[in-house]
């Protein structure tokens, strides 16, 4: 039996929305079948790189591409956005599954990593083309973006109007390939840039009394007594106060058997065996997280120097740093300390409530 599948994509980009078919061909029969529906949210909100980025890893998004939109240019470069003379504003757009998750709740990820009172620009970045704005995409979107904006104003989190424009949709050009997936190509030049921007501070003072309330009640952290009655000495230095381990003297800088690492507080799973590598540097060192959103990257400005640091989003432990000098395929060093990891072999993760990553390692 000869079988053929072809996968066409048809965005429909006036409504928003896209659906892909799977064309099927089967001795010579060709069945077509709706595979999956998606919608599409277009936004600005200052630099793309930073918005395309805080958009990545949210459940339910599937893609997001850097863009122009808002001027009446067509095909217009970056050099001539910039200038601010074009009318169009640097922006992205967000495929996602509604099934997963709605434009509201896009929406909502949007308004938490940006100044919506600034009508001069975002953080460094001044001028029109970096105006923050929701361009809708059909009158649904207009309905939900309105009430989203005046509920925004009508809360207590801003002492200034919210300004946000929201247009209709007209035409979205796609930017030049090096400011596709920018933070994932240049992530430690990235972070940099990210935070001398302000825009990190900003959200960090804007949300913090609410995130706090947020993660509490999401991951079920031990009080500090407790933490130090479990852990050694050596694991809560390190991942409470951000202690850095001896190098070549740490449990699992040589380990070579196969299985994950989880963090020693809180369990998130954080690195896989298939992605550890010897970096010589005597700490264990990977190319990338097994789970992306367990990890959070923050600039570290300490000892005289500027780094990335690398936390565990839910035990909120230091676990390390991250460096541009790895290998391929990612060209990051994850360089972690021991002391904030716990190695689960391949053999126990059924048992231990990781069985879903034994896939990993079939076949092995």
């Amino acid at each position: 039996m000869k079988i053929s599948i072809l996968i066409i994509l048809a965005a429909i980009i006036v409504s928003g929305s896209v659906k892909i078919y799977s064309i099927v061909k089967e001795d010579g029969m060709e069945n077509i079948n709706v595979k999956t529906e998606t919608a599409t949210a277009t936004v600005a909100g200052g630099c793309f790189w930073c918005v395309e980025s805080d958009f990545k890893n949210v459940d339910g998004v599937i893609d997001v591409i850097s863009g122009y939109t808002g001027g009446k240019k067509e095909n217009p470069t970056y050099e001539e956005v910039s200038s601010g003379k074009t009318g169009h504003v640097e922006a992205v757009q967000v495929i996602f599954d509604p099934q997963k998750i709605t434009y509201g709740e896009i929406l909502d990820v949007f308004w938490r990593h940006i100044d919506p009172t600034d009508a001069g620009g975002q953080f460094a970045d001044r001028g029109s083309q970096y105006k923050s704005a929701i361009f809708y995409h059909n009158e649904e979107q207009k309905r939900v973006a309105l009430q989203s904006r005046e509920r925004l104003g009508g809360s207590a989190i801003f002492d200034r109007p919210v300004v946000t424009e929201i247009i209709s949709f007209e035409k979205f050009y796609p930017a030049e390939d090096y400011h596709q997936d920018y933070s994932a190509k240049n992530p430690v030049r990235y972070k940099n840039y990210r935070y001398h921007s302000g825009r990190e501070r900003f959200i960090e003072e804007t949300w913090k009394n609410e995130r706090v309330e947020n993660t509490a009640s999401q991951c079920d952290i031990p009080d500090d007594e407790t933490l130090r009655k479990r852990l050694s000495e050596l694991q809560y230095d390190v991942t409470r106060k951000g202690a850095t381990e001896r190098p070549f003297n740490n449990e699992y800088w040589d380990n070579k058997r196969e299985g994950i690492y989880v963090d020693v507080v809180s369990g998130e799973p954080l690195f896989s065996s298939k992605d550890k590598f010897d970096s010589g540097s005597g700490w264990p060192s990977f190319t990338r997280p097994l789970v992306k959103e367990n990890i959070i990257e923050k600039i570290d400005k300490s000892l005289f120097m500027t780094r990335t640091e690398v936390k565990s989003k839910k035990g909120d432990s230091h676990l390390g740093h991250l460096f541009d000098d790895g290998p391929k395929p990612t060209g990051q060093r994850y360089c972690i300390n021991s002391a904030s990891l716990r190695f689960i072999p391949k053999e126990d993760l059924e048992k231990e409530g990781y069985g879903e990553y034994l896939k990993l390692f079939q076949g092995n």
